[in-house]
């Protein structure tokens, strides 16, 4: 799969740009190890995709979702999920922080 917009999304109240972080949620059905990479919230373009959006210091919350290969997100389990920060955004490219990954079980 590959980045897409359509599932970032701003959360909460925001606060004021610069002076606390933006918070956003995103869904994927791709690794957390490939959301990290530089560069993917771009769609792979430079200053493209979320680049406008996302400032550094931002948090967003990623949520992977299983299922066959090429499903959606939102269709099949959640499989993992936790906070990516953004780090820097230098030359055309957002780069975010690996991510302290959350287990999802349901023990009931």
């Amino acid at each position: 799969m590959a980045f897409n917009i359509a599932n970032l999304q701003p959360t909460g109240g925001q606060g004021l740009r610069g002076k606390s972080s933006q918070r956003w949620a995103y869904w994927t059905a791709d690794a957390h190890t490939t959301v990290d990479g530089s560069g993917y919230f771009n769609g792979g373009v430079p200053y493209s995709g979320a680049y406008g959006m996302l400032e550094r210091g931002d948090i967003i919350d990623v949520v992977v979702w299983s299922g066959t290969v090429g499903a959606a997100a939102g269709t099949g389990a959640i499989s993992t999920y936790g906070p990516h920060i953004v780090l820097d955004k230098a030359n055309g490219q957002v780069d975010v922080s690996n991510v302290t990954t959350g287990t999802v079980t349901d023990s009931d």
